[in-house]
């Protein structure tokens, strides 16, 4: 019988997770983090291996570096990949889903819960609280954005590729537009970049998935890559349009979660909802513990038919994850090849550039363009920054900070 207290948890396996938990012990584990992890995905790995490398001891250091790894290689959201992986590894795939539901389901429940409150109490959307997480949003985009210059664009070639993928995406600013930046960042990455070799390890987890079933899972994400954008023209009126926006977005995130907001924001706005909604609704998700991918919860509620409500909120949160979740379970069995490879190190490295270049242009419009309207909403958004930057509080407390500034300046 298994239980939940670090006492009786034996000390891991020298060399990978020890699978003799079952999916409960799991869902109580990360329903205690998805509750109260706030600070985005560097905070959450943290978190993690509080928990469950020191505390819990499922894993040993050097298992759980490998694993991050892994998950900061593929596009998606690195922390809900390690924790689905880490339930994975300890109770199947039964974990693996209750780590999933544990970390994700807080936030997005609370996410849904605001869009609808927007929604009933149309005066909320346009009070001085709700402006205020717009001029919010500015200042957390701009930490990002800081924060990811510093460790992705080290050197001058990366920088360059980052200024390159901004213009890109200021001169077509479009779903396209961005797609095409990060195809040209892994373009000169691939043959521009001269990085130092790693040393690459062997993996040392086995999660039981064997290279057959690697591929297959790989090619269920490239078909529906392919395939959602070609129902969505089929069918233009239905639901497959946004569900092939919002799976592409979860399939081409590389570098964070923020880097979510251009891709989402390009495929939904005008169209399905005003900048303003979707901006009130992106501050908001920095309010909430867990990951910043439950933002789709909040656009699929607030969206209209065929979304809207529970259902739409939940919907669009299964879809953006699948595809990071999809790749993960399908390169596990590669991973050591990958890692081995330099020239898919530099491609990488080319993207991560790009991305930063075009999460700085998502900075100008529509973050800033929109929020920041008067010398005030400046001021707020300078101070905002100050906070995160300088003062070092936690993402939700600015936040609130900036609600009760926004309200308090409309009054």
């Amino acid at each position: 019988m298994t239980t939940d207290t670090p006492q009786a948890t034996a000390a891991p396996h020298p060399h990978g997770l020890r699978r003799s938990g079952d999916a409960l012990e799991v869902l109580r584990a990360f329903l205690k983090l998805g509750l109260t992890c706030f600070g985005g995905p560097a905070a959450h790995l943290g978190y993690f291996r509080t928990e469950f490398v020191q505390r819990r001891q499922w894993l040993d250091d050097a298992s759980y570096s490998d694993l991050v790894a892994l998950c900061q290689f593929l596009p998606g959201p690195a922390s809900s990949k390690v924790g689905f992986a880490l339930g994975w590894g300890r109770a199947g795939w039964r974990g693996a889903l209750a780590a999933w539901c544990g970390f994700t389901l807080p936030s997005a429940v609370a996410l849904i819960l605001f869009a609808l409150g927007v929604a009933r109490w149309t005066a909320l959307a346009d009070s001085g609280a709700v402006h205020g997480l717009k001029v919010a949003a500015v200042a957390i985009v701009a930490q990002a954005v800081l924060g990811m210059a510093r460790s992705l664009c080290p050197d001058r070639p990366r920088a360059a590729i980052a200024i390159g993928a901004a213009l890109a995406a200021l001169a077509v600013p479009s779903s396209a537009g961005q797609v095409a930046a990060i195809l040209l960042g892994a373009a000169a990455g691939r043959w521009l970049l001269r990085l130092p070799p790693s040393n690459a390890r062997p993996p040392p987890m086995d999660f039981g998935i064997s290279r057959r079933m690697g591929v297959a899972l790989l090619t269920l994400f490239g078909a529906l890559l392919a395939g959602l954008p070609l129902l969505g023209l089929a069918a233009p009126g239905s639901a497959w349009p946004i569900v092939g926006t919002v799976y592409k977005a979860g399939a081409l995130v590389f570098g964070g979660g923020h880097v979510v907001l251009p891709l989402l924001q390009a495929g939904v706005v005008p169209q399905w909802m005003s900048t303003e909604s979707f901006l009130a609704g992106y501050g908001a998700a920095q309010a909430v513990p867990g990951p910043l991918f439950s933002f789709a919860a909040y656009l699929g509620t607030v969206m209209p038919a065929p979304f809207g409500g529970w259902a739409g909120g939940l919907g669009l949160l299964v879809v953006i994850f699948v595809p990071g979740l999809l790749l993960l379970c399908g390169a596990l069995p590669f991973w050591q090849l990958l890692r081995g490879q330099a020239k898919v190190q530099h491609a990488m490295a080319g993207i991560n550039a790009a991305v930063v270049g075009l999460l700085g242009a998502t900075l100008y419009d529509p973050v800033f363009t929109s929020a920041v309207q008067t010398r005030a909403d400046f001021a707020l958004a300078l101070a905002t920054f100050g906070l995160l930057l300088l003062g070092r509080l936690s993402p939700a407390l600015v936040v609130a900070l900036a609600a009760a500034a926004g309200w308090a300046m409309a009054q």
